[in-house]
């Protein structure tokens, strides 16, 4: 079970995130809301809270800034009405982004990401160490839950990196695995895959379209947009450039 707080300074906002919260009492536990960042930091203090959802707009401290001021900030969960904020929680690593209004079921598809998330964490110690993912030919061999786990590059659609972990995600489901974005990025066919951002890696093959600093692929038969970060924009547009008509 998570342990959790809300960080919102409208009253609406809070108690819809409660309400769901008390629909699912077997996944998390709500320890506090908090009507700013200020009061939040009180209660990050003294007590251990597993998950926060942060409202971004707020007064004296935006959510943004609160979470850059934390050394050890729990897993997070961005709200907020705003859509342009959306890059701002790529950046920061959140787990999920949800736009107000928030229906229930995007609300557990997000509860659903942090609780895997801290699965993964609690698992550290029992996974093996992964300091190198070994190539060869059309595929490559990942340790991931004690074996290796054969995956093709064909079937790679992106790469994800969550903070000690990466998730590879192919049509055909995932492979998780306790690695470094960079160790993995410089193992992989540079000119099928583009390190698009910081947590992002790109099978250049499966890019449906791209529109300003996004990506549009298709993962499970469903359209997903994957940011690109502005230390990676020149470099992926010089290799889009190169196979324009």
């Amino acid at each position: 079970m998570l342990k959790a707080i809300i960080v919102d300074d409208e009253p609406l906002a809070l108690d819809i995130l409660e309400t769901f919260i008390e629909r699912v009492p077997a996944n998390v536990q709500l320890v506090k809301k908090c009507s700013n960042a200020l009061e939040a930091k009180e209660v990050l203090k003294t007590e251990s809270i597993d998950l926060m959802f942060l409202d971004i707009q707020m007064p004296q401290l935006t959510g943004v800034d609160f979470l850059r001021s934390l050394q050890n900030p729990p897993l997070t969960i961005f709200t907020t009405a705003y859509s342009e904020y959306a890059l701002d929680g790529f950046e920061l690593n959140a787990v999920d982004y949800l736009l107000k209004p928030i229906s229930f079921e995007r609300f557990m598809k997000a509860l659903k990401r942090a609780e895997e998330l801290y699965d993964l964490q609690n698992q550290k110690e029992d996974l093996p160490e992964q300091d190198e993912i070994d190539a060869q030919q059309d595929f490559i061999f990942v340790k991931s839950d004690k074996k290796l786990v054969r995956v093709k590059y064909e079937d790679i659609i992106y790469i994800e990196g969550l903070k000690d972990y990466v998730i590879i995600r192919m049509e055909t489901g995932r492979v998780i695995t306790l690695q470094t974005m960079k160790s993995l990025d410089a193992k992989m066919p540079q000119q099928t895959f583009k390190r698009i951002h910081r947590s992002y890696i790109i099978n250049l093959d499966k890019i449906n379209a791209i529109m300003g600093n996004m990506i549009e692929v298709t993962e499970k038969g469903s359209t997903k947009h994957l940011p690109i970060g502005k230390n990676y924009r020149e470099e992926l547009l010089n290799v889009i450039n190169s196979n324009r008509l």
